[in-house]
């Protein structure tokens, strides 16, 4: 499977800007349990990612299985080099740029995030007006994020008829024994998220 759709909302958000919880139930799921080589499955760091798109947002969810919650003090605001700990990630672009220039998005399971444009290499932020929620369920080991990106952040302009790339990733666990695992595996000799040629596809559609 090489592609994801993103559903239409027009329900109201709630108080924090994000869809009310009833929303996801019409957005269609994707999940991946594999490392980054597509290698060594491990059912107990499922991620499970959903999309919802709006005239001004798109929505990202992501649903966590975990072994142990690593992550930097904190939360609740924009940290750089949050790759250092526990992540789930969104690289995504429009199908019409350039494969080498996208957008890279990263939640923590304590609520840090952090955005970037990523240009042939070369990475500075983006100062998006991000709106994020994230949760933790301790007894069941799972963890879950909410994204609002504005697509003013991601294209200049949008067009729902268009297929975007994107891939999808997740980062668990101190070394040694870190598990970096991908939607689309990008098949490196060492963990590296960063091969375009490996994007899946986005579609957006109302139905």
């Amino acid at each position: 499977m090489n592609q994801v759709t993103a559903m239409r909302t027009g329900a109201p958000l709630t108080s924090a800007g994000l869809p009310d919880p009833s929303a996801w139930e019409t957005a269609l799921p994707i999940s991946f349990q594999h490392d980054w080589r597509g290698e060594h499955s491990d059912p107990q760091r499922e991620t499970r990612a959903q999309f919802l798109w709006s005239d001004e947002y798109l929505f990202v969810h992501f649903f966590c299985r975990y072994r142990r919650i690593h992550v930097f003090d904190g939360g609740k605001g924009r940290r750089d080099q949050l790759w250092l700990r526990d992540v789930a990630e969104l690289f995504i672009r429009p199908g019409r740029d350039d494969p080498m220039h996208y957008k890279e998005f990263e939640i923590s399971p304590n609520g840090s995030w952090l955005d970037l444009d990523i240009d042939h290499g070369q990475r500075s932020i983006l100062y998006c007006d991000l709106k994020s929620r994230v949760r933790i369920d301790d007894e069941a080991f799972t963890w879950s994020a909410e994204l609002a990106i504005p697509l003013h952040c991601l294209s200049s302009e949008f067009s729902p008829d268009e297929v975007w790339r994107l891939n999808l990733f997740r980062i668990e666990g101190p070394e040694p024994g870190r598990f970096y695992s991908a939607w689309r595996p990008t098949f490196t000799p060492i963990p590296n998220f960063h091969v375009p040629e490996y994007f899946g596809e986005l579609h957006f559609t109302s139905r």
